[in-house]
C-alpha cells in the first residue's frame, strides 16, 4: 500500500482546508515545490498535487508551479487534480510529466467526458470521489450531487479509469481518523484499486487500511498529519512495508 503524501495549493501557498473549506485553510510553506522535494527525499513513491484555486475555477490555475513540482521530483510519479476538465488540460498535464490526472466535477457533470478521455489516456486517468454521507460532492466540495458513492464508481469502472480516490469530506483536514468502513465498502464493490483520503491522522489509521488493503485499498493520501508533525512519512511508509510482509 502507498502512502501518498498531499501538496494542496492555493495561491501559490501549499495549504490543508478543513472539510474542504477554502475559508478555514492552514499555510504550511510559501514554496509547494521545496515542500515535494521535501516528500521525495523522505521516500514518497507517488505525489498527490491539488491546485484548489484550479478547483474552484474551473480551470488550471496553479499549472505552471505543478510543472516545476514535477521536474523537481522527476523520480517520484506525481498525481494531480483540481480544474481538470477538458482535454487539452489533460494533455498539457501529461505532456509535462505528470504521471495521472484526478477528473473530479467533471467526471461527475459530464460523465460520457471520462468514457472519452479514458480511452484516449489509458492508464492515466483517475476519478477522485469525494462524498459526505455517502453522497458525491461537486465544485471543489462546495455542492452535493444526488449521485451515491458505490453507484458512480461501478460506472466509471466501467469506462476503464485507472482507479479511484475516495475522500470522506467531514473527515478530511479534522485528525479524526480515516473512514475505513465506507472506503472498505467502495474497495469491495469494484474491482479497480481505490485511494483512501480524508482523515488519515495516526499509526493506527494506517495498520486498518492496511489489514483492510485485500479489499483493494492501493493506497492513502496522507495531509495534515504530515504537515503536523504527527505522522513521520518515512516511519509510516516502513510499518506499512513490515505489516505487508508478515501478511
Amino acid at each position: 500500500m502507498l502512502l501518498i503524501p498531499a501538496i494542496d495549493i492555493k495561491g501559490g501557498q501549499c495549504v490543508r482546508l478543513r472539510q474542504g473549506r477554502m475559508d478555514d485553510d492552514t499555510v504550511f510553506s510559501n514554496d509547494p515545490v521545496a515542500m515535494a522535494r521535501r516528500w521525495a527525499e523522505a521516500g514518497a513513491r507517488r505525489l498527490h498535487v491539488v491546485d484548489l484555486d484550479g478547483a474552484t475555477d474551473g480551470r488550471p490555475t496553479n499549472a505552471s508551479l505543478i510543472h516545476e513540482i514535477v521536474e523537481a521530483i522527476p523520480d517520484v510519479p506525481v498525481q494531480v487534480g483540481g480544474g481538470i476538465r477538458d482535454d487539452e488540460t489533460i494533455e498539457a498535464y501529461l505532456d509535462a510529466g505528470v504521471r495521472y490526472v484526478i477528473i473530479g466535477t467533471a467526471a461527475v457533470n459530464q460523465p460520457h467526458f471520462v468514457a472519452d478521455v479514458a480511452v484516449a489516456y489509458p492508464g492515466h486517468i483517475i476519478v477522485g470521489l469525494d462524498a459526505r454521507d455517502g453522497r458525491v460532492a461537486i465544485d471543489g466540495w462546495s455542492k452535493l450531487s444526488h449521485h451515491d458513492v458505490i453507484d458512480i464508481a461501478r460506472h466509471f469502472e466501467d469506462d476503464g479509469v485507472e482507479a479511484i480516490i475516495y475522500t470522506d469530506i467531514s473527515r478530511d483536514g479534522m485528525m479524526q481518523g480515516v473512514n475505513v468502513e465506507a472506503t472498505v465498502a467502495l474497495a469491495q464493490a469494484i474491482k479497480i484499486p481505490v485511494i483512501a483520503s480524508g482523515g488519515v491522522s495516526s499509526e493506527e489509521d494506517i495498520r486498518r487500511l492496511v489489514a483492510a488493503s485485500g479489499a483493494g485499498i492501493y493506497g492513502a493520501i496522507l495531509g495534515r498529519a504530515l504537515y503536523e508533525g504527527t505522522l513521520d512519512l518515512g516511519r509510516c511508509q516502513t510499518l506499512v512495508d513490515r505489516l505487508e510482509a508478515e501478511g
